[in-house]
């Protein structure tokens, strides 16, 4: 059964920066691409994003793009989530998960982590 962990989240005033990581277990990690995802309170789960599995390929949501990057390392089965510039509006939990190809949309992941929290002030 893979699982997923993600850490990295805390409070960070609004312009810092955070990196997030998402250790999985298994063999088949670099099999799979990876997605970030993020939920607000009372709003929908929405994507931010994706790699390949060889991390060749790379998509990100509009909200994002320019300020967030996206990596992984397949000899340690870990996707990070570099996120610079932070906003106010990018707080949220968020989450990552496993696909078999980059994709946008959450019904494409099977396998999700926890999440880790993260808070931006103003």
């Amino acid at each position: 059964q893979v699982q997923l962990v993600e850490s990295g989240g805390g409070l960070v005033q609004a312009g810092g920066s955070l990196r997030l990581s998402c250790a999985a277990s298994g063999r088949t990690f670099s099999s799979y691409a990876m997605g970030w995802f993020r939920q607000a309170p009372r709003k929908e789960r929405e994507f931010v994003a994706a790699i390949s599995w060889s991390g060749g390929f790379t998509a990100y949501a509009d909200s994002v793009k320019g300020r967030f990057i996206i990596s992984r390392d397949n000899a340690k089965n870990t996707v990070y989530l570099q996120m610079n510039s932070l906003k106010s509006e990018d707080t949220a939990i968020y989450f990552c998960a496993r696909a078999s190809t980059v994709a946008v949309a959450t019904t494409s992941y099977d396998v999700w982590g926890q999440g880790t929290q993260v808070t931006v002030s103003s």
